[in-house]
């Protein structure tokens, strides 16, 4: 009796085993419906975000163009969605053309933009010259935010420089946020060997950063200004709107101009 009772205990936990298999392929079966379900939705959407991104075809940039400047550009994020990089490269309104683009990369201490290595590759494979920028957050360390840059974005020869966007104290006083900042424009400057851009507006780089930052590029937004932006430093970029129509992208873009020839734009790239 013992003996029998022995072997039926042992026989109790095999059929238990079997009922754990089965709930286990049951489980897996149903994650990997949800799972390729979900695929299947994403991979329609990105199609049909490619369509509405190639059928996007504009008469003319929709704004005022400073055609006193060579060299045009744009700036994107993810809140441009999908670009076709091919119809931007190839639009020519009046022998005008966008040939550069800083792409967002990063954000505070870890955030990525979503879109950015594929706005970064496919961009440069329609032969625009790409940059990358990271948006500053003035409450945290800028050694974090230098890293957090560095760890995503990987730039080569002929690309721009890397660009800090800062444009808010978020209630931190400005000597807290310029010390942050350059933390972060120092340690850039020791990784990728060359003067990070600074992208401001016109009032809060007069208001809170001033002559201390002078040494750095500036990439200068001001908006329905006619000829230039107003402001006393030295310049490099101008973003004069944020309203533009450009082939391949179906919302509003920002766009920009570099201050000088193509010699001068040449000598600012990556070497």
């Amino acid at each position: 009796m013992a003996k029998r009772a022995a072997q039926k205990t042992r026989q109790k936990p095999q059929k238990g085993i079997a009922t754990n298999r089965s709930q286990y392929v049951w489980a897996g079966a149903l994650l990997a419906s949800v799972l390729f379900g979900w695929y299947v939705v994403h991979v329609w959407k990105q199609q049909q975000a490619e369509v509405k991104a190639e059928e996007a075809i504009y008469d003319a940039f929709g704004i005022e163009i400073p055609i006193q400047f060579p060299i045009h550009g744009i700036d994107v994020s993810s809140y441009q969605n999908t670009v076709s990089w091919r119809k931007v490269a190839s639009m020519n309104v009046n022998n005008i053309q966008m040939g550069f683009v800083f792409i967002k990369a990063t954000e505070g201490l870890g955030n990525v933009d979503e879109n950015y290595r594929k706005n970064y590759q496919n961009a440069k494979k329609a032969g625009m010259v790409c940059g990358a920028y990271h948006f500053f957050l003035a409450t945290k360390s800028g050694v974090i935010q230098a890293n957090n840059f560095v760890k995503n974005v990987t730039l080569t020869t002929g690309d721009l420089p890397p660009v800090v966007d800062i444009e808010q104290l978020y209630g931190v006083p400005s000597a807290i946020m310029r010390k942050r900042l350059i933390e972060w424009l120092t340690t850039i400057e020791a990784v990728y060997k060359i003067k990070p851009i600074i992208y401001s507006n016109v009032e809060f780089y007069q208001r809170n950063l001033g002559s201390d930052f002078d040494r750095f590029p500036l990439w200068v937004a001001h908006y329905n200004a006619p000829d230039k932006p107003r402001i006393e430093r030295d310049w490099t970029f101008w973003q004069h709107s944020e309203a533009a129509h450009i082939n391949g992208i179906t919302s509003l873009v920002d766009c920009d101009v570099f201050n000088g020839d193509s010699s001068s734009f040449k000598k600012l790239l990556l070497p």
